[in-house]
C-alpha cells in the first residue's frame, strides 16, 4: 500500500522530470521513459500526474504507455532477463533455458518477477543477434551462446553482487 508521503515524493520526482521537459505535451515519450526510468515501470497514478501536468487527456498517456513496447505498466525487476525465443534461439535451446530460468528465480509466465523485484524474466520474438543463439540480454548487454546452467551463474552472480550492494547501503 501506498502511503501519503510516498505519493507526494513520487510526484516531486515526476515534477521534476516534468520540468526538465518544460511541461511540454510533445515530449510526453521522453517524460514516460524518464519515469519509466526512476520507478522501473509506470504506475497508474504517475500516468495521471502527467496527463494532469501537461494538460492532456490520461487517455493519451495511457495510450502512449500501452502502445510502445517499451513501456510497462507493471512492476518489473531492476535486472530485466530477455530470452529470445526467434527461430535460431528457439531451434538452438531457448525453451529448456527459459524453463531453467522460471525455475532458478521462482517466476512463470503470470508472474515474472521475483518477489525482492530484483529480476523479471521476459520471452522476446527476436532480439537480432542469431549467430549468438540462444541469447539472452540483461540489463543491456548480451549474453550468448546460453545454456541452462550458465544462466543459473549469471543469476547467482548478480544477486551475490547485489547483496554486497545492499550490505553496503546498510
Amino acid at each position: 500500500m501506498t502511503t501519503q508521503a510516498q505519493k507526494e515524493r513520487s510526484f516531486s520526482d515526476v515534477k521534476d522530470i516534468l520540468e526538465r521537459y518544460d511541461y511540454n505535451p510533445s515530449n510526453v515519450i521522453p517524460i514516460l521513459q524518464a519515469a519509466q526510468d526512476q520507478y522501473r515501470y509506470l504506475p497508474e497514478d504517475v500516468m495521471l500526474y502527467i496527463s494532469t501536468a501537461l494538460g492532456i487527456p490520461p487517455a493519451r498517456v495511457y495510450g502512449v504507455a500501452t502502445f510502445y513496447s517499451q513501456f510497462s505498466t507493471e512492476p518489473k525487476g531492476k535486472y530485466v532477463i530477455q530470452i529470445c525465443d526467434g527461430t535460431a534461439c528457439h531451434v538452438d535451446g531457448s525453451v529448456p533455458l527459459n524453463h531453467a530460468a522460471e525455475e532458478h528465480l521462482g517466476v512463470d509466465e503470470d508472474n515474472p518477477t521475483t518477489d525482492d523485484m530484483l529480476f523479471t524474466l521476459e520471452r522476446v520474438a527476436c532480439l537480432g543477434a542469431c549467430s549468438m543463439a540462444p541469447l539472452i540480454l540483461v540489463g543491456g548487454e548480451f549474453y550468448g551462446h546460453m545454456n541452462p546452467e550458465k544462466l543459473r551463474e549469471l543469476v547467482d552472480e548478480i544477486r551475490s553482487r547485489e547483496g554486497r550492494n545492499r550490505d553496503a547501503e546498510h
